[in-house]
């Protein structure tokens, strides 16, 4: 009898044992953020970590582990066990591109959970204030003319940043000097120093410095104007139509993660996202937050496979090596 009620306990207790998921959370949650503290990334997970909070009863936990365009953070999950309690904050870089450009050791698809969709963010055309074009066409003609491919700023082979600037490339004709930092915060601290040219950054990253004049902005990859950003035109009204880049984002857990900690951390994220308070924060900073019939986690599983549909054939055409 005491053999058979140890057995019992030792099941209910193991990964995936109805115990431990129906417990869930019972300790602090860590909450992986692939880039560098104070990033669009960053500054996002922690907004909706402090509202998540609330509901599951437990702190979270903000880790930044940057480096190899956020593959780092994302193996570092992979490699977690699978209990609910290690969150991937990712992206269309981390979860997408980098498949198409880092001998991973992991599958995007196959060794992640989908938790669900987060707030996207359209990118922004900003550059140094150095340079006279006021314009679109104006800086198109400038990077043009310039006898040195112009230096363009990003958080590494395959983020978001660098993405929008192979897709720049292909549809402007204009060759990029890439610059890689560690993440998009330190690559905007150089814009604004005048270290590097320009940024196709996400608008939440560049909004502080574009609204204190430290940074100029052309044109949102969007095509309609970011709320908090009216006076920004859109790609097609400044003349580059059809250049369209939204940068969204989401939550992941690693494989055979129990389905009841899945549930509980998709309603509590969802639930964070329709509190006004945190809305209101993210509208500030121009992200959008997604409709409801996308904020499952089956939704954005769907999602992902149809973006590496999408953006791994440009990526693996324009031959990206790790930088």
């Amino acid at each position: 009898m005491r053999r058979m009620i140890l057995a019992v306990l030792l099941a209910l207790l193991a990964p995936g044992g109805h115990a431990k998921a129906d417990n869930f959370p019972s300790r602090q949650i860590t909450m992986i953020v692939p880039f560098s503290a104070g990033g669009p990334t960053d500054a996002m997970a922690r907004i909706l970590a402090e509202r998540m909070r609330t509901t599951l009863g437990q702190n979270i936990l903000i880790e930044n582990v940057t480096g190899a365009g956020g593959s780092l953070g994302v193996g570092r999950v992979v490699r977690s066990p699978p209990d609910g309690y290690t969150i991937n904050v990712g992206h269309l870089g981390t979860n997408v591109a980098n498949g198409a450009i880092y001998n991973l050791g992991y599958d995007l698809v196959t060794d992640l959970e989908p938790v669900v969709m987060l707030p996207s963010n359209p990118m922004v055309i900003v550059s140094k204030n150095a340079i006279p074009a006021k314009t679109l066409p104006e800086l198109l003609a400038w990077l043009r003319a310039k006898p040195t491919p112009p230096t363009a700023g990003t958080a590494g082979a395959g983020s978001g940043s660098h993405i929008a600037g192979l897709y720049f490339e292909k549809v402007t004709g204009i060759k990029l000097q890439y610059v890689p930092y560690r993440g998009t915060a330190p690559a905007l601290t150089d814009l604004v120093a005048g270290q590097i040219d320009i940024i196709i950054d996400q608008t939440s990253n560049s909004i502080s410095q574009i609204r204190a004049g430290t940074i100029r902005a052309y044109a949102v990859t969007d095509d309609k104007r970011v709320e908090s950003a009216q006076d920004i035109p859109t790609t097609d009204e400044a003349g580059l139509k059809g250049f369209h880049m939204t940068l969204w984002s989401g939550l992941w857990v690693p494989k055979d993660t129990p389905k009841d900690a899945v549930a509980k951390l998709n309603a509590a994220a969802v639930e964070a996202m329709n509190d006004p308070v945190v809305r209101q924060k993210f509208e500030r900073l121009g992200l959008e937050i997604p409709r409801k019939d996308q904020l499952t986690p089956e939704a954005l599983g769907a999602w992902q496979k149809s973006e590496i549909a999408k953006w791994w054939p440009m990526i693996k055409a324009a031959n990206v090596k790790i930088e």
